[in-house]
């Protein structure tokens, strides 16, 4: 009895190869790649609500470059899980902004600019206030868009206890 073997061609075998390699292209793209690129950090709870909030107040007369104090503290330390939730309040008699000098944007908060979080009022209000949680350890310094001599920054640690 004559076996016979069963003859392939060439084409049939790199076209399934070629389909093969596509579904498995697919299949990574969609279970492993996707997936990860739309992780989000796991930012522990304590640290998005913190138990206290840091205050810092636009003073009336921050508009004028003559006057060094603009935002009071002008520097403020804050530590994760404790107060670092800051709230801008704006005691001024104009409208302000409280705008990152470098564009950071917190991975649990978002851009750190006050007329991306505002809403329909780009700037702070007089009276208004604007609040900001930090989830990483930093040194964050920020600005005034319409008055660039008005100028601060907020220090992030780690918690000391």
């Amino acid at each position: 009895m004559a076996e016979a073997k069963a003859k392939y061609s060439p084409f049939i075998v790199m076209a399934l190869a070629f389909i093969v390699s596509i579904g498995v292209s697919i299949g990574y793209y969609q279970f492993f790649y996707l997936p990860y690129l739309n992780l989000k950090p796991v930012i522990p709870e304590a640290v998005l609500h913190p138990t206290s909030i840091a205050e810092v107040s636009i003073v009336e007369g921050a508009f004028n470059p003559e006057q060094k104090d603009n935002f009071i503290p002008k520097s403020i330390t804050v530590q994760l899980e404790i107060n670092n939730k800051v709230r801008w309040t704006n005691k001024d008699v104009i409208a302000h902004t409280v705008t990152s000098d470098n564009e950071y944007n917190d991975p649990g908060s978002g851009l750190f600019d006050s007329q991306q979080h505002e809403g329909s009022k780009p700037m702070i209000q007089p009276g208004g206030i604007f609040e900001f949680v930090f989830t990483q350890v930093g040194e964050y310094k920020y600005h005034c868009v319409p008055h660039p001599w008005m100028t601060g920054t907020v220090i992030v640690e780690k918690a000391k206890f």
